[in-house]
């Protein structure tokens, strides 16, 4: 057990500087950071590499995960508005939800782009809006996900984009294969 406890202190480090009522996330290992709400606790998310939701209503959370890619920029995959609608319909939306996206927003930091969306899932009797982040570097493509239910996204709105605007990719040194 001391193994493993120690594994995840040099894995994760502590938050530098997170706004009020936040703390930060980073990853040195996978090569990201974000914020999320101090009052959420982590929790696994099947697929993703990290994870955290709210302590009550565990349908307010944020999740981010990644796969291996060859593109070296988020423009490669084409032009913004194609990349995202396929993206909310094809592979966010289950086939029986009704998908809408109602923002896209692209900013540069580090020299890393990324494309911001907030978008909306609705089925029968529910609805769920998320703010979404694509990036890529280090080999990966990136993605994070932050929402609530559609009940509740008026009043969170606010509090889950700055979890969305905090996400960032760090700079990792490749790994041997």
């Amino acid at each position: 057990m001391l193994v493993s406890t120690n594994l995840l202190l040099a894995r994760f480090a502590p938050a530098k500087e997170a706004p009020n009522k936040y703390k930060s996330f980073v990853d040195l290992t996978d090569g990201y950071s974000y914020v999320y709400p101090s009052y959420w606790r982590d929790f696994d998310f099947l697929g993703h590499d990290s994870a955290f939701k709210d302590r009550i209503a565990a349908l307010q959370h944020v999740r981010v995960g990644f796969i291996p890619t060859t593109k070296n920029d988020i423009h490669d995959l084409g032009p913004m508005e194609e990349v995202i609608f396929d993206l909310v319909k094809n592979v966010c939306a289950a086939p029986t939800q009704k998908p809408t996206v109602f923002d896209m927003q692209e900013r540069t930091f580090d020299g890393k782009n990324y494309w911001t969306f907030e978008y909306e899932l609705e089925s029968s009797g529910f609805a769920r809006t998320a703010f979404a982040i694509i990036a890529i570097g280090n080999g990966r493509y990136y993605t994070l996900v932050v929402g609530a239910n559609q009940r509740r996204w008026s009043r969170l709105r606010d509090l889950l984009k700055v979890v969305a605007d905090s996400f960032k990719i760090l700079d990792i040194k490749p790994t041997a294969v």
